[in-house]
């Protein structure tokens, strides 16, 4: 067994150090590693195939994440018992792996490949995802399966005004910055993350020292190869070419190419179409036999001929297809309240993407149950983002919540989670009904969320918009250009798609994929600084239609108060079984939650009508409230005996109305003059010291009848 390994130190305080070591697990497939810091360890394999399918002309590559329960000491819930699909977190960390791994594969490599990392140790310190992406690249490194990489995923965190590489789980709790950040030695490539309003200068402060400690991971990765002789690569061919016809195509369709880009022309469907009939115009010229033949190969060189005709196009006459300038954003309409029923909603269109976004407020019931491997609680603030197939004007089966719609919702989950209210007792779900798609369908997911959530009259402390910048090259003259606001064609044909989001104030979230080696940092500060100029003009947009939230909840909407009480009247108010409380539920149509908090009792009062909270409430304060003799109650006769009756004058407390303190003259008997189910003002007279039974008394609210003369 030749086992390997290297070691790495975190730049930062204390002794912090990662480990890499090949040859002992998983040795079957073409790599493997475990990754190790602290008692985390995630074993990684990668397998490829030796042969690609004929008619593939893409890279297959698939990457999964898993934390074992038992890594934590668990057993899963469910009725399985057993690792079943894959969480949002987990596809959300194999999301991160993928989007760093996937454009350092050669361009020509289209054999199958399977990236696994299993979470197999759990230390509640260190957090796994960061080591997530450098495991993979590790397992590659030690293979022989062809890759320009290696790279490195670090989290860098700002904590108490210090940037931190790779923070503990307690650390990041306290981060005002919180990026995940994936590069090569040399570039960056990778970006997502949440910040409470960062200026880009502190944005890219924070990727520099992130790629410092990418350089030394993939050093690292690249002698333990040279260590297992994995330094030679395996031969391949997955590509047949004909320069012959690369040439004809560039002479027929180029210049028409080019021509449709600088047509400035704002329709999608229009500039596809025209598109595509230069493409069949020249597939006209071919055989049947040469049209099947050189399928894949007509469709590989007409995708790189358009994108280097639209990129000339946009770099010779500075102007997009659509006809914008670089830095101009689309139009922009938004309407709030569009929909009746729902708690809060908004219809935000840019351009050709349009997102229907509705907002739900629920009490702490409809809370989501995290049960992970490493990651258990309650989420109360949710996001759902869903691309049905019209949007695109495509026809297509639906097969449930994919990949991107999943990394969509969660990054503009992460844009709003710092502007919400630090006081929320909802739990609030927020759908992004995507209707039309044409670039940045996830930023107008963000500014529709925003919108709908003020409609909602949830009290954000900030307005929030979102906008996707692109960029355009030259390799050969190095020219770019920065592009505010992309379409969908400048994103499938550009090479970068960078999200940003914020309020006037700063930077919120982001997500930056780079397609090409080499994004300096003066185009990354360019970008910054468009996209904040770009956002600020969204948000003044946004302003038009609703400009703060509402006051107001709608009518139909829940309304919650919250109460507390001392811990040890947490047992009154549920009542043996439950008995109380769903008494109370029962009685006045609101929905109670109950929970110790920090020491306390802390109780959500819900209901849709104020009057059901009031008497909700009423009930509560009478059962945690701690009556003083001589208080005055307005009671209910419960039960009627022969020496009295016993009246509850607080809910859930009861004191004897004895036959001698309902009159001053004598009754022998109560017949005819007390009955269950009367109201009687009674004043509290004494409360056994040993028993705590309480005394009431009637008589004493009355005059006192003066003796005969």
């Amino acid at each position: 067994m030749n086992v390997q390994n290297i070691k790495i130190a975190l730049p930062g305080e204390g002794d912090r150090f990662i480990t890499i070591e090949t040859g002992k697990l998983a040795k079957q497939a073409d790599g493997s590693v475990v990754v190790r810091m602290g008692d985390t360890m995630l074993l990684a394999s990668v397998v490829s195939n030796k042969t690609a399918k004929d008619d593939m002309d893409y890279l297959p590559l698939s990457v999964d994440y898993q934390e074992k329960y038992a890594s934590a000491g668990r057993i899963p819930g469910g009725f399985f018992k057993r690792e079943a699909r894959p969480s949002e977190y987990e596809i959300l960390i194999s999301r991160l792996i993928d989007r760093a791994l996937r454009p350092l594969f050669p361009d020509d490599y289209h054999a199958e490949v399977q990236v696994l990392v299993y979470l197999i140790s759990s230390d509640l310190k260190v957090m796994p995802d960061s080591l997530a992406g450098l495991a993979a690249s590790a397992a590659i490194a030690v293979s022989n399966i062809p890759f320009n990489g290696p790279i490195a995923e670090v989290r860098v965190s700002k904590i108490d005004g210090k940037f931190v590489i790779n923070p503990t789980f307690e650390e990041n709790a306290k981060a005002t910055i919180d990026i995940m950040v994936a590069g090569t030695q040399h570039d960056i490539n990778m970006v997502e993350g949440e910040m409470k309003e960062c200026s880009e200068a502190e944005m890219v402060e924070a990727l520099k020292l992130a790629h410092d400690a990418i350089k030394g991971l993939c050093k690292a990765q690249l002698e333990l190869a040279a260590k297992v002789g994995a330094a030679k690569k395996r031969e391949y061919s997955h590509e047949t070419n004909d320069e012959t016809l690369k040439a004809n195509m560039r002479k027929a369709c180029y210049d028409k190419f080019y021509a449709i880009a600088g047509e400035g022309n704002p329709s999608k469907h229009s500039r596809s179409d025209k598109f595509e009939a230069v493409r069949e115009e020249f597939r006209a010229t071919l055989t049947d036999d040469e049209k099947d033949e050189k399928k894949t190969m007509l469709k590989r060189y007409f995708f790189e001929l358009e994108k280097e005709a639209v990129c000339q196009c946009m770099l010779d006459k500075k102007i997009r297809l659509d006809g914008r300038k670089m830095e101009e954003i689309r139009p922009i309409w938004s309407e709030v309240d569009y929909l009746p029923a729902p708690h809060g909603s908004a219809v935000f269109t840019r351009g050709e993407t349009q997102s229907l976004t509705t907002v739900t407020l629920g009490s702490k019931l409809d809370a989501q149950l995290i049960d992970g491997a490493v990651l258990e609680g309650k989420n109360n603030l949710m996001l759902h983002y869903n691309f049905p197939p019209f949007s695109t004007g495509e026809a297509k089966m639906m097969r449930g919540t994919g990949r991107r719609e999943i990394g969509h919702g969660n990054l503009a989950l992460r844009a709003l989670k710092p502007v919400m209210p630090a006081e929320n007792p909802y739990t609030i779900r927020i759908v992004s009904d995507i209707l039309e798609s044409n670039g940045s369908s996830s930023m107008a997911t963000v500014c529709a969320g925003c919108l709908a959530l003020m409609d909602a009259g949830i009290q954000l402390t900030k307005p929030v918009a979102g906008i996707a910048m692109g960029l355009i090259t030259d390799p050969k003259t190095k020219r770019y250009a920065v592009l505010s606001d992309i379409l969908g064609d400048e994103d499938h044909l550009g090479d970068m798609d960078f999200k940003v989001t914020g309020t006037k104030d700063g930077i919120t979230a982001c997500q930056m994929d780079i397609k090409i080696d080499g994004l300096s940092y003066e185009v990354l500060t360019q970008a910054l600084e468009q996209a904040r100029k770009g956002r600020l003009h969204i948000l003044g947009e946004m302003a038009k239609t609703l400009d703060k939230p509402r006051t107001e909840l709608k009518p139909h909407a829940p309304r919650i108060i919250q109460l507390r009480i001392p811990k040890e009247m947490i047992g009154a108010v549920i009542g043996p079984g439950g008995k109380v409380i769903q008494g109370i539920q029962a009685d006045t149509g609101a929905t109670l939650v109950i929970e110790e908090i920090d020491g306390q009792g802390v109780i959500d009062i819900s209901a849709t009508n104020k009057a059901s909270i009031d008497a909700a409430l009423a009930k509560v304060k009478g059962i945690v409230s701690v009556p003083e003799v001589g208080e005055v109650f307005e009671g209910k006769v419960k039960s009627v005996v022969e020496f009295g009756a016993f009246v509850e004058f607080l809910p859930g407390k009861e004191g004897l109305l004895h036959i001698s303190e309902i009159d001053w003259k004598r009754l022998d008997s109560l017949q005819g003059i007390i009955k269950e189910g009367d109201i009687v003002k009674v004043k509290l007279i004494a409360i056994d010291p040993k028993t705590g039974k309480y005394r009431l008394s009637k008589k004493v609210l009355m005059p006192k009848p003066q003796p005969a003369a």
